[in-house]
């Protein structure tokens, strides 16, 4: 297991697909599991764009990844 941050918010993970993420990687989430390794530019883009989308929604409050 593992302690990961979304955009602010920290959760647990299981790294158990992604043995070799470290401390500094950037990991993709689903349902409590790391599933894949991604670039900073990447997460980036990601977080801003879920970003972007709670805002049009109409969701100011929402974090980034929650539903």
């Amino acid at each position: 297991m593992a302690r990961v941050d979304f955009g602010g918010v920290s959760r647990e993970a299981c790294l158990a697909y992604l043995p070799e993420a470290a401390v500094g990687d950037y990991v993709l989430v689903h349902a409590g599991f790391a599933i894949t390794m991604v670039d900073e530019a990447e997460a980036r883009q990601t977080l801003e764009d879920l970003r972007q989308l709670a805002e049009l929604a109409g969701e100011d409050d929402a974090e980034p990844g929650f539903a």
